[in-house]
């Protein structure tokens, strides 16, 4: 895609940190945008902000858990815009800890925001673009993560290897059937964003007795993630990266740094079939 002028961009988890800075890029390049968050506050705040530029901006409150809020978000940019061009499904939760002693809660609620949100973007906006004679590009927000297998944070990486994995067969899906539409996976590494205080928006269905284990190693894996995120890069970092891989149809949206190094001592790894070498990268 080269010309944004005039065209729309939906955005889940748009409310806050890399939606919002992906928000701000798309609408200073001309698109009209269309923000989803579960956060309903924030949204109306984050829409006033962006509203105050050149082109058009409009929230719909969304649960990207479920297939029927992602349809409606789907309709709602389709009769504000006339059809979707650009979809970001950008929406993410984290919770840490170790694997045996994390609640079911804790792996339904990451599934769901984490994957299923991702699938039911898939499946709603893919359908949509197809029919559209234009070109259009599927954004879905991974992360690093994706390419590592970090200790203390299983279920997101479980999460977002899945993300990855669903990325690569939709790129050659599309690339068999629906040409006009393309994809790019963004794996984003430390960036300053509220995904450590993941907590705040989840929902009651999460949070029954016995759903939130407090734990040391949640704790001191929370800890860590705040520290990391204070001095992370900046969102619109990763907007800009999202902007540029648009244009240049690249798919993996990657960091160049530390991460990208720790990814590499993993794929080695898998080559030599040795056992997994532990390798934070060392800005984490």
């Amino acid at each position: 895609m080269k010309d944004f002028a005039g065209k729309t961009a939906v955005i889940t988890g748009g409310a806050s940190g890399i939606g919002r800075a992906m928000g701000a890029l798309f609408l200073d390049k001309g698109m009209n945008v269309v923000l989803a968050d579960i956060e309903h506050k924030a949204l109306d705040e984050t829409v006033a902000a962006l509203n105050s530029g050149s082109g058009r901006c409009v929230g719909v409150v969304t649960d990207v858990s479920k297939a029927e809020d992602v349809q409606h978000l789907a309709d709602a940019a389709v009769a504000e815009f006339g059809g979707i061009h650009i979809a970001c499904n950008n929406a993410g939760v984290f919770a840490g800890g170790l694997l045996w002693e994390e609640s079911v809660a804790d792996f339904g609620w990451q599934l769901d925001v984490n994957v299923w949100g991702v699938i039911h973007g898939i499946r709603t906006f893919v359908p949509i673009m197809a029919k559209q004679d234009s070109d259009c590009h599927i954004i879905n927000t991974a992360s690093m993560a994706a390419l590592t297998a970090m200790p203390y944070s299983g279920i997101y990486h479980m999460t977002k290897h899945a993300v990855l994995g669903l990325s690569e067969s939709l790129y050659h899906e599309l690339a068999f059937h629906v040409p006009n539409v393309k994809v790019s996976v963004l794996c984003p590494e430390m960036i300053n964003t509220g995904i450590g205080t993941s907590e705040r928006n989840r929902p009651s269905a999460y949070s029954r007795d016995g759903d939130i284990v407090e734990s040391e190693a949640r704790t001191m894996v929370s800890e860590a993630i705040a520290e990391s995120v204070a001095v992370g890069i900046g969102p619109e970092v990763m907007a800009q990266r999202v902007f540029d891989g648009i244009v240049a149809e690249r798919f993996y949206l990657l960091s160049e740094e530390a991460w990208r190094e720790t990814a590499h001592t993993r794929l080695d790894d898998i080559r030599l079939a040795r056992n997994p070498t532990f390798a934070p990268p060392v800005d984490l």
